[in-house]
């Protein structure tokens, strides 16, 4: 946890067409931006990118079925830009961005961010938690920058969740990727993406980041 709970102008909102790109593009150049939500602004530390032709998304069926819509995951074939609401075990709340054409199924999962603003108002919302643990995971996060299913849907761009760039005065991720975690299928896939400078991204680490330690 390095941040202070200081207060800064709230960034502009990354365009539609900066998701409307490969989801493993856009996994990786979200880190360092900025997710904004009322009062608290965190920047993005850990993400991990899902698409309908692999086994890890929600949207993927068996061959020969094709992917397609359900009330569940209806946000995930798009547009662009909107956000992916979902609840994980029917505890967790998970913020995906989706990305893509409209009609194809992929997302970044945000997994863990590193607060900029608001953070006495996130350990409000986490009682007894300690910094390390506030938002270094995605179901701590949405708690700690109130994510809720009601945003399911809604524009990433303008909605009262959204995504910025980077703020100027921030440093470069120091990017490290390896293969997503919490998952049965598609395991191979180096799809998993963390700034490996940030003391918040979450647990297990991938193994090139553990030999940087």
């Amino acid at each position: 946890m390095t941040a202070q709970d200081g207060h800064h102008a709230a960034p502009a909102s990354l365009p539609h067409a900066f998701y409307d790109r490969s989801v493993v593009d856009v996994a990786r150049d979200l880190l360092g931006c900025v997710l904004i939500h009322g009062d608290t602004n965190a920047r993005i530390v850990e993400t991990e990118a899902y698409h309908e032709t692999e086994g890890a998304c929600h949207a993927w069926r068996p061959p020969p079925a094709m992917p397609r819509p359900t009330p569940r995951t209806a946000a995930l074939f798009g547009p662009p830009g909107v956000a992916y609401v979902y609840r994980s075990y029917g505890i967790h709340t998970m913020l995906n961005a989706v990305c893509e054409p409209a009609g194809v199924a992929a997302a970044v999962l945000i997994r863990a961010v590193e607060p900029l603003d608001g953070l006495d108002l996130m350990r409000e919302r986490r009682p007894g938690r300690p910094d390390r643990e506030l938002v270094a995971g995605p179901g701590r996060l949405t708690l700690a920058l109130d994510v809720r299913m009601e945003h399911d849907g809604t524009d990433l761009s303008t909605g009262p969740v959204r995504i910025g760039p980077p703020r100027s005065a921030d440093r470069e991720p120091r990017i490290v990727t390896g293969p997503r975690i919490g998952i049965t299928r598609a395991t191979e896939l180096p799809w998993r993406f963390i700034d490996a400078s940030s003391p918040d991204v979450s647990r297990p680490w991938p193994p090139a980041m553990r030999r940087g330690r």
